[in-house]
């Protein structure tokens, strides 16, 4: 699996930037084609939320371009954990966070933590860097299949998502979800990345 824009005609950084001002967008990610939207806008965060039918208390992942974004979100942590996370990032490797802060209560959803993601391919990163910090849930309904193609992810939304960028046959594992705590690591989920 992998980030890819297979449309030579499309301008990347005129994508992040849509993301960016509140579109959302469906493309590949590290892991599986994704609904894109700005982590920072909780109006797009919320329109994902509907269009997926998504369950209101399931937090999303947050993909992030550096280790640093995670101060834009007050999270704090310890140096054990910090020196943990960063021999595993950057990798498809999902981190639960503590995030109590209440102005991002439309991301951690009441459980007062949030995943982040500093995926391993540049490409990706280099998005981030333009777009800032994004959720991506896999472009399904939740409880239907995850689209493997544009196509599928058409079929789902239509004319709902602002952009729809074919990056192929996408049909890849979902990250592994770990918590960190005082440098010691529990697998939540295992995915792609054995950790």
């Amino acid at each position: 699996m992998s980030f890819k824009v297979l449309d030579n005609s499309i301008d990347i950084k005129k994508v992040a930037r849509l993301v960016h001002e509140g579109e959302i967008v469906v493309m590949s990610t590290d892991t599986v084609y994704g609904v894109v939207a700005s982590a920072l806008r909780s109006d797009a965060v919320e329109r994902v939320y509907s269009l997926r039918e998504r369950n209101m208390h399931k937090p999303c992942i947050v993909l992030i371009a550096s280790i640093e974004a995670i101060k834009l979100f007050g999270v704090v942590v310890d140096v054990e954990s910090e020196k943990k996370i960063h021999e595993i990032w950057p990798a498809a490797v999902s981190i639960v966070l503590s995030c109590p802060d209440e102005r991002f209560s439309y991301l951690h959803r009441g459980t007062q933590t949030i995943a982040f993601r500093v995926p391993e391919e540049k490409a990706l990163r280099d998005f981030l860097e333009e777009s800032g910090p994004v959720i991506a849930p896999s472009a399904n309904p939740e409880g239907k299949s995850t689209a493997k193609t544009t196509a599928e992810a058409r079929d789902y939304f239509g004319g709902k998502i602002s952009l729809y960028i074919d990056g192929g046959m996408q049909d890849g594992e979902p990250s592994t979800l770990i918590s960190i705590n005082r440098g010691e690591i529990s697998v939540l989920r295992q995915g792609r990345v054995k950790v």
